[in-house]
Parts: C-alpha cells; structure tokens; sequence
C-alpha cells in the first residue's frame, strides 16, 4: 500500500471503558488521532481526561479491567521507499492478542514508551546495561556480547557520563536524571518509528527536564521518529510540538497546529488552560492572581448531560450544551473543536 499522507498511526473513535464495582470509567470515549512519520503531537489536559489511557490503549497494555470496547487502531508500517513514496504494510492493532507474539514484536520495536518514573519501571536488582541488553535481544538476534556494546553506544547516545563504566550501575545508584536517560536509551533500543512519551520530565527539575527535552529533539532528528508527548505543561508543548490534541474527560475537545492552540484557542476549556498559566514580565504592583479553572473534573462514574465541560465553563448556553452532545467542527483546515458554540 502507497500512503501519500505520510501516517504513521490512524486511531479513529476509539473507546477504552474500566468496569469497576463502582460504575463504568469511559476513559477514553471516541477519541480521533492521526500521528505522521517525524512528527511531534502533544497531548494536554487535566489528570484524568483520557491521556495516558490513549497513549496505552496504541500499546495495547490497558490495565485491566480496562478494555477497549470500540474503535480501530492502525500502524502503518514502513515496507520501502519507492519513486517518493511510502510503502507500508497497514496492521489493525486492535485485531491483535495484546500478549500475542506479534503484538510483542511490535511494542518496544515499532513503538516505545517512555513512562512518568523511571524507578517504577526499571528493576532494582538488575544492572542498567542488563534490562536494556533484554530489550535489545528480545527483538534482535545479537549475541550476548554484541548486545552490551549496543547498549553502550545507546547510553552513549543519550548522553550518559562514562557509559562503559555505568553500564553496569543498578537504578539507586543513578540520579533522577541519569535514570529517565536510561529509560530513553531502552525506548530507542530498536530504533521506534513511534516514541510515546508520558511525562517523562515531571519528576525532574528544570535544568534536567531541560536537557532531556533537548536530547529528544535531537534525538527524534536523527533517528527520524515520530514522537507523542503527553504533559501537562503547556511550556513544553510550546516548544517541542507541531500539533496539539487537547482532551477532556476522555474526548478531543480541540485538535490544531501548535501555532493556532497558543494564538487562536476556539474550545473555552482550552482558553482556561492558557489563561491559567504564569507569564513573565507582569508587573508586580498590578496583584493580579493567576486565573484558573472554576468547579472541578467531574466524577468520573457520572459526566454530566451533553457537553462534559459545561458546568465550568464560563460560555455554556443554557438548555444547550447542558442537553446536546456537542458536535465536532472543522473551523478551519487543520483545526477542529468540538463545541456547540461552532455549530454550523
């Protein structure tokens, strides 16, 4: 198949619902995505609006008693260039076994993850150099020798200190930075095409989250991958995305350039985000208090009638948004919101 687009991921309405004791958590609730080779997409919102489900449900690792109940997910894997285009080989990865052999093959090959902490996901009693080795000889036939010095070259990559050396460091032995280094190196172990990153700075300071930020630029320019950032900093957004996704109680309520999120937010819950952020240059004397966001996430177990954002939102129409499922609008190429108030 020739894919002119350039897609890499197509993820068309799906749906991801926790069946708990206590009621139903429609986490991810129709969710539209489309990732491109080499792109940056981030995804932003409030905890508990659906991003980390998302990012999971492509990896096929949902939790249980999480499932996907809806919805399609396809990887468009490369095959060959040809004559300027791509060719790939289109896998509906909601067909797959999610512990299946193929599935496998495809998660930490095609598509990696690097998670919030990195202590939670790496082992405390193996080496660093061993839990990399694994990943490295679990998807390529290399000897045990030819996959260490893989793995030095990857600690080497990321910009690890003396790699030869702290290759066979353990986790606690490894500052907080040096250990989300390690976490990356394992992700790109086998070179992804996609690069799912959640958050992989929140447990570090500023000039470390700095740092990482910039290796991953450099990285997804020499590698040539596409990267899914999720964060709640809309900072990091700014700087390292092409497009945004902004989600709410496990729906898109706004997809668009980087550029026309910062610019021209259209969805009230994505201008309350911008509002709320701290802006240098204010003078001190004017006392103004930071905006924020009234009322809170609604319970999970019981969202509202129609629009799920509609008992904190400043610009609801009363009998409407509080009664309609808002419809999804293209305002303008490349720019979508789902709001009553574009309603054509």
């Amino acid at each position: 198949m020739t894919l002119e687009n350039n897609a890499l991921i197509e993820v068309k309405n799906l749906k991801t619902y926790f069946f708990l004791d206590e009621g139903t958590v429609r986490a991810v609730d129709g969710v539209d995505i489309e990732i491109k080779r080499g792109q940056t997409l981030g995804i932003v919102g409030e905890s508990g609006c659906g991003k980390s489900v998302t990012a999971r449900s492509i990896l096929r690792i949902v939790p249980k008693p999480g499932r996907i109940v809806e919805g399609e997910i396809k990887l468009h894997r490369l095959v060959e260039q040809r004559h300027g285009s791509t060719v790939t080989d289109v896998i509906e990865l909601t067909d797959l076994d999610p512990m299946g052999r193929v599935m496998r093959g495809l998660r930490g090959c095609e598509m990696a993850l690097v998670p919030q902490e990195p202590m939670a996901s790496l082992s405390p009693v193996h080496t660093i150099g061993d839990q990399i080795g694994e990943a490295i000889t679990l998807h390529q036939k290399l000897s045990k020798q030819a996959a260490r010095e893989q793995v030095i070259e990857m600690l080497n990559l990321v910009g690890f200190p003396k790699p030869s050396q702290r290759v066979d460091a353990y986790p606690y032995q490894l500052s907080g930075g040096l250990r989300q280094r390690a976490v990356i190196a394992m992700a790109l172990s086998c070179h992804p095409s996609l690069l799912i990153a959640d958050e992989p700075t929140t447990a570090l300071d500023v000039t470390t989250e700095a740092q990482i930020l910039k290796l991953m630029r450099s990285l997804q320019q020499e590698l040539g991958m596409a990267i899914m950032y999720i964060t709640h900093n809309l900072g990091v957004v700014a700087q390292m995305t092409e497009r945004v996704i902004v989600m709410y109680m496990g729906k898109v309520v706004e997809e668009a350039p980087v550029d026309a999120i910062f610019h021209n937010p259209l969805h009230p819950y994505t201008a309350a985000l911008l509002r709320s952020i701290p802006r240098l240059g204010l003078k001190s004397r004017e006392h103004k208090r930071l905006e924020s966001i009234r009322g809170a996430v609604p319970d999970p177990y019981s969202i509202p009638k129609g629009c799920p954002f509609h008992p904190r939102c400043s610009r609801k129409i009363r009998g409407v948004c509080d009664q309609e499922e808002p419809p999804n609008v293209q305002v303008e190429p490349g720019h979508k919101v789902r709001c009553v108030l574009y309603k054509r």
